[in-house]
């Protein structure tokens, strides 16, 4: 996308956002369904090649996820990114758009804006400012390419018209164009407008879906497992493994269950009735003192000497009660050890998660199978798209899910 001005470029959006639709502007070339993250990027990479794109947004403000997003500094994309980072039942259909659009793409785009940021740990980039500077900039783009904006655009229904191109149909009127992008989202967060309107569409014209279930959401633990709870607001780093991945990160007790970063990654991975394991004391030795003979002056074999050690390397409370509810079977060598190795590999066992409503993004969706990985469009379907969070592509905490928004929507956008 090219860029002008500086003055054109930060100039407000509110046209494009208020403007009503003249009845011959109803007949687009494109139309685009959800005006989030995904959808803007197609609409405005669409729009720059000429095309007359139409975006329909059924909310009453687009982007609302982009301004809560990263605590409201938006955390716009992982400089790390990579295939690796996604889980979906296809993990290669990814490759191309995210070879095609890079994180460098996009950090290019919001330095021709003036946007300040700056990188946190594991590569996350974050603004300086607030995160409207993110939406302000995905809009002035929309702006330049001339994008119909179209809010509360409700009661969608999608049809095929007698020329291969789509008719749809909403409480602001009737749309028609040869390509559709759906660009709907998934169904986190229910509070800021989320549907399954993408998935229907997908079933409408002969799609599957992958089920979709809650990703990076925190998990709630039951039974004897509860008294965790007990520990709410203890913050501590730990591996956590789900699935076959691995995280290292910080973990988060929560009044329900365990949350923090380590914990919402794993949970992508995570399947009911499955372990969670976390290995406590990352890359420590933490019974050691126990263990040596002869003992050092002041240590003893006994609790209170076990959990000394464990305070170490983790909060207090954390400490004692990991020590209560796994001290060793008898203070041998060999029961001081099998002590060691449980707290490297401590299984709990989640009886949930926090549902849509606590989870950032869906996991699952519309299936990659039925459609092209370098243009996102329907293999037996022409000229219909479905891009960003719709699709069974699920990216790790940290920026990568914003990335997989932005390179499906230019994928789209290019091809549209």
């Amino acid at each position: 996308m090219m860029g002008k001005s500086k003055e054109v470029r930060l100039a407000s959006c509110a046209a494009i956002l208020n403007g009503a639709m003249a009845a011959d502007l109803r007949q687009f070339d494109v139309i685009v369904l959800g005006a989030g993250a995904a959808g803007l990027m197609c609409a405005a990479t669409a729009g720059h090649r000429g095309r007359r794109v139409g975006l329909l947004e059924h909310g009453g403000q687009p982007g609302r996820k982009i301004l809560i997003s990263g605590g409201g500094r938006c955390n716009f994309t992982n400089l790390h990114c990579g295939p690796q980072n996604f889980l979906s039942e296809n993990p290669h259909f990814a490759k191309s758009a995210l070879a095609l659009y890079q994180p460098r793409h996009f950090i290019e785009l919001v330095d021709r804006y003036g946007i300040a940021w700056h990188e946190k740990t594991l590569g996350q980039l974050f603004c300086d400012g607030l995160s409207r500077a993110i939406l302000n900039m995905l809009l002035a783009e929309c702006k330049l390419g001339s994008v119909e904006v179209v809010l509360n655009a409700q009661g969608i229904q999608v049809e095929r018209t007698a020329g291969n191109g789509f008719k749809v149909v909403c409480s602001s009127g009737v749309f028609t164009a040869e390509a559709l992008v759906v660009a709907t989202g998934g169904l986190s967060i229910p509070k800021m407008g989320a549907t399954g309107l993408g998935y229907d569409l997908a079933r409408q014209f002969g799609l599957e879906v992958v089920k979709p279930r809650p990703g990076l959401v925190p998990l709630v633990l039951g039974g004897d497992e509860a008294r965790w709870t007990e520990l709410a607001g203890i913050a501590a780093e730990v591996v956590a493994s789900a699935g076959g991945s691995r995280f290292r990160e910080k973990m988060l007790v929560t009044h329900r269950g365990l949350s923090g970063p380590a914990v919402l990654q794993a949970s992508s991975y995570w399947r009911s009735g499955e372990d969670l394991v976390l290995d406590l004391a990352p890359g420590r030795k933490v019974l050691t003192a126990l263990i040596e003979v002869p003992l050092k002056p002041g240590v003893r074999r006994d609790l209170a000497s076990m959990k000394q050690a464990l305070r170490t390397v983790m909060p207090q409370r954390l400490a004692n009660y990991l020590a209560e509810a796994g001290g060793p079977k008898g203070w041998s060598n060999r029961a001081l050890d099998a002590c060691e190795e449980e707290l490297h590999r401590w299984a709990v066992h989640p009886v949930g998660t926090e549902g849509f409503e606590k989870a950032e993004v869906t996991a699952g969706g519309v299936s990659t199978d039925g459609l092209q990985a370098r243009t996102m469009e329907a293999r037996a379907v022409q000229g219909l798209y479905f891009i960003g969070e719709a699709l069974d592509v699920t990216g790790q905490l940290g920026g990568f899910n914003f990335q997989w928004a932005w390179a499906s929507g230019v994928a789209a956008g290019r091809a549209v």
